[in-house]
């Protein structure tokens, strides 16, 4: 496998090692002999980075932006490893998560909440913290040049409340994380791609995340560029199925019934629904089987995330007097 693909622009996916193959993508940008870095991966990564940006003809001092789309360590892992490696680069992040790649033991809590301790330590290894004078808070409308490059942050709830997508004017794409969802290259169907929302813990909001899609396609993108994973194109079909989509996970939550693991596993077993339903639509090639082992670890989380956005709602409900 290619573990470095080369697109239009400048532009080139780094498989991450993450996970399995082609699941987690680590952008670089190349121009005029600069470079920028949307995500980072884990710890794991960081050799990875560097040996791609050897055979890009990259100095690690001529890196200038390490871009963050969030936090979750999957994206964001290796920041801090990463950064002691590229002595010029700034880091890029949402203001809510600056604090975090400042001091990261709370987003270590919360990851091991999730994973459990010794699973999480496996997946990302020792966080790093990232000296606050090498940060710049990424808000809403903020440009930043590299050479003649420009890159504008667009505030992207949804998925996370601290989620940024970065416009490349260059390439006139969107850098997107997981606010445009998941693609899966197995799933592809003689060249078409899929793409499907991502409900995870803890901070999913179904309305918000809407907003963000609608914004970034209101710039009329000629690609996004995934985390997970890589380019994608046809943008208006692939944005009418999240929206789709969105709303399918919202009605599989909002018809579950009981508490705690009774309604996880209600709320799972919907989805596992809403996944068949959509393999029948989509032609895909993998079977049934296949098709929610394949998604089993993001199906989990999905129903993980529509539970605590459930009871999120139950807490904003006015009480009766």
């Amino acid at each position: 496998m290619n573990e470095l693909i080369s697109y239009p622009d400048g532009i080139h996916a780094l498989e991450s090692g993450y996970g399995r193959p082609q699941l987690a993508a680590i952008h670089i940008v190349v121009d005029e002999g600069r470079a920028a870095i949307v995500d980072t991966g884990s710890n794991d990564s960081v050799p990875r980075v560097l040996s791609a940006l050897a055979m890009l003809g990259i100095e690690p001092g001529n890196v200038e932006w390490v871009m963050l789309t969030h936090i979750h360590l999957d994206h964001a892992g290796g920041a801090g490893s990463l950064m002691c490696a590229l002595p010029k680069a700034r880091l890029l992040v949402h203001p809510r998560g600056l604090r975090h790649m400042i001091d990261p033991s709370k987003l270590w809590e919360g990851t091991a909440a999730v994973y459990g301790a010794e699973r999480a330590y496996q997946l990302y290894g020792r966080l790093v913290p990232v000296p606050p004078e090498r940060i710049v808070p990424a808000t809403d409308g903020l440009e930043l040049r590299m050479g003649k490059r420009l890159f504008r942050v667009f505030d992207t709830p949804g998925h996370a409340r601290h989620h940024i997508c970065i416009w490349d004017d260059s390439a006139h794409a969107f850098f997107t994380g997981d606010t445009f969802g998941l693609s899966y290259r197995e799933l592809d169907v003689d060249g078409r791609v899929f793409v499907l929302p991502t409900t995870t813990p803890t901070q999913f909001d179904p309305e918000a995340m809407h907003e963000s899609i609608d914004r970034m396609l209101s710039m009329q993108p000629q690609a996004m560029y995934l985390t997970h994973y890589g380019r994608v194109t046809d943008v208006p079909r692939l944005g009418a199925d999240l929206h789709r989509l969105i709303d399918a996970m919202v009605a599989v939550a909002r018809a579950a019934r009981g508490d705690e693991v009774a309604r996880h596993v209600e709320i799972l077993a919907g989805l596992e629904q809403v996944i068949r339903e959509e393999a029948g639509r989509q032609g895909w090639a993998l079977d049934e089987e296949q098709t929610l082992e394949l998604l089993r670890m993001d199906l989990e989380l999905n129903a993980q995330g529509l539970g605590i956005w459930l009871d999120s709602q139950r807490v904003a409900e006015p009480q009766p007097a």
